[in-house]
């Protein structure tokens, strides 16, 4: 039975927008072969509320629209939207992903080589690439004037789920037949 609530808080935890009952005994039938009725489902998410519902825990689970999910309780919703607030402050802008982009696929790269791609300056994005952890400065190239070179760092790995540069998207898996110019002559 603990074994059994578990997996529930654990489908319900994983299920960001959250989920039916319907749902989490179809969910529970495929992961772990057993039949569980309504009403003993219904048992088992009350025994899991009256967990969360005590100052132990900072969730709290709710049911909005029929499905089940975890929610931080009030008392700390302060604290959540500074950091919403903060998050938003380090989203960036097309001119740095774009950066970021050329980057990941060139690197080790320099400004000039990156400004020579993008055809504008990239001092800023750059800067914001390297206060936000995404880019590495990983050396200085045998070139006139010894630029820096950039590459991503693991901070940009993580942020991507990427184990290597190996895992980004191939030109190929990104462009389609249909973006082509011109009439295909064959």
């Amino acid at each position: 039975m603990k074994d059994i609530i578990r997996h529930i808080e654990a489908i319900i935890y994983a299920s960001a927008e959250g989920i039916s009952l319907k749902d989490l005994r179809e969910v529970l039938q495929d992961s772990l072969a057993i039949e569980i009725q309504k009403n003993e489902l219904q048992g088992f998410i009350d025994k899991i509320k009256e967990k969360y519902d005590t100052d132990d825990f900072v969730l709290q689970l709710v049911n909005i629209n029929d499905h089940y999910q975890f929610l931080t309780k009030a008392a700390y919703h302060p604290a959540i939207n500074q950091l919403q607030q903060h998050k938003d402050k380090k989203k960036l802008s097309q001119a740095a992903l774009e950066t970021l982009a050329i980057i990941a696929y060139r690197q080790p790269i320099t400004k000039l080589e990156i400004e020579q791609i993008r055809g504008v300056n990239c001092d800023y994005s750059i800067q914001r690439l390297l206060e936000k952890g995404m880019i590495q400065i990983t050396g200085k190239a045998d070139s006139l004037g010894k630029p820096l070179l950039y590459a991503t760092s693991t901070q940009f790995m993580l942020h991507f789920g990427l184990s290597s540069t190996k895992d980004l998207p191939q030109l190929k898996d990104i462009v389609s037949e249909e973006n082509t110019i011109g009439e295909i002559i064959e």
